[in-house]
């Protein structure tokens, strides 16, 4: 079959919104609706992909019924890893704003420095049962790119990673880490050039060489079973956040707060809390130059969003009326996503998870205050769960203790921070290295 004939078609059947002239093999759809979370979810593929995904939902059942491969799991995670990640009390932050007082999910302490490396750890393991040697994903912050070159060089697997052109200039350090690790990062230049548009050439990747390559989907969405299992390799999370904040605090947190691109770290430390309704789960969205800017990527803060099929699934996307995916701003690539997960949008529309959105400048602030105050450099993307925590910690009791999940650690985002600070001295530094590297 001719190659550009077939991506071509697979890029139509996974990818347009509008898509009700399109015959579409929904794997999925069930009497019992396996893969769904209320009307969310699914898995919309085309046929070719049948068979693929059929080998992948029974790995993955396999692996998940067998309590020695969590084992290995967890295993891996302490020695390779930094797990159990540490949870902080921000005493200084707490005293600063007087009210609940303040604990720091330190997920920027993983190994590549983000939460990323325990949904690829736990694919990288699911990967040798399949016994595929070669890994594909995409990447917007470049953490999760990072995470999955670190696998494949870990694992002797051979590993190209897609990211949006406009990401690529944003994350430059986390491209050279994923290129000296071995793998080959392709620059996307289609569409928006950032998030939504490298799974897209992702998925294209995956259908020419289906026998031999899986799929590392960084976050909860995409077709079932992957929002259920980064929900899974996540939860790691929230089970060490629930006996830490017990140890330390005495009893359960009134609210957890969690950035929300995507949603696997939010739903990675949610799961600790989700049996509990006295705790509060709080996701907070890019609210980018403002929610009535047009530009930021806020889907259920801003009620911008509306139900659509795309990349696979059935979500909340940012569309226009005729279905299509409309551009998205923040100053975080890894929040830079029109749609969000699946799981996320059924605890929303039931009422269990509340979402907000900070403004970049609002980030910029949080993360000012948190690097002077506490001596911790969030990521960009992180800070927005820090915004959201900060605008309410004061409001709340000295009984009260809050979870802020930090998902990564700023050092990646250097450029776009030093920018954002106007600092003179970076810029003299850049200037001086441009003209010794001849620029």
């Amino acid at each position: 079959m001719d190659t550009d004939f077939l991506c071509n078609q697979v890029y139509s059947d996974l990818f347009q919104l509008n898509h009700t002239s399109l015959t579409i093999h929904n794997l999925m759809n069930k009497p019992a609706k396996t893969g769904y979370y209320g009307e969310w979810g699914g898995a919309f593929i085309p046929e070719v992909l049948y068979e693929t995904f059929r080998e992948l939902n029974a790995a993955f059942r396999t692996a998940k019924a067998d309590p020695a491969f969590w084992r290995e799991y967890v295993a891996l995670m302490s020695t390779y890893s930094c797990r159990p990640t540490p949870l902080t009390h921000a005493d200084n932050l707490s005293r600063h704003f007087g009210g609940a007082r303040i604990f720091i999910k330190r997920e920027d302490l993983n190994h590549t420095g983000a939460h990323k490396a325990n949904n690829v750890m736990g694919q990288g393991l699911l990967v040798k049962r399949m016994g595929k040697k070669r890994v594909i994903a995409e990447t917007g912050a470049g953490q999760h790119g990072v995470a999955t070159a670190t696998m494949a060089a870990k694992f002797g697997f051979e590993c190209t990673i897609y990211m949006g052109e406009e990401d690529v200039a944003r994350q430059r350090p986390n491209v050279f880490w994923m290129e000296k690790l071995g793998a080959t990062v392709v620059s996307v230049t289609s569409g928006s050039k950032t998030l939504k548009d490298a799974i897209n050439e992702a998925f294209r990747d995956w259908v020419t060489r289906m026998e031999d390559t899986h799929y590392v989907m960084g976050t909860v969405c995409g077709p079932h079973p992957f929002p259920e299992m980064v929900a899974w390799f996540q939860s790691i999370i929230g089970i060490e956040a629930k006996k830490q904040i017990t140890e330390q605090f005495g009893g359960q947190p009134s609210r957890v707060y969690a950035c929300v691109g995507g949603g696997s770290n939010a739903m990675g430390i949610f799961q600790g809390f989700l049996d509990d309704p006295k705790v509060e789960l709080v996701g907070v969205e890019a609210g980018g130059q403002g929610l009535d800017s047009g530009k930021h990527a806020s889907r259920l803060a801003a009620r911008d969003a509306s139900a659509g099929v795309a990349q696979g699934y059935k979500t909340m996307f940012l569309q226009n009326s005729d279905g299509q995916m409309m551009d998205t701003h923040s100053v975080a690539a890894g929040l830079d996503y029109v749609g969000v997960s699946p799981i996320l949008t059924d605890l929303w529309q039931k009422g269990r998870v509340r979402f907000g959105a900070a403004t970049d400048a609002e980030v910029m602030a949080a993360l000012d205050l948190t690097i002077k105050k506490e001596g911790i450099i969030p990521a960009l993307e992180s800070s927005h769960a820090f915004v959201q925590a900060f605008k309410e910690a004061g409001d709340m009791g000295s009984n009260d203790a809050i979870i802020i999940n930090m998902s990564g650690r700023g050092d990646k985002d250097i450029f776009t921070i030093a920018h954002a600070f106007d600092d003179p001295s970076w810029k003299e530094f850049i200037r001086k290295k441009g003209i010794e590297y001849g620029a």
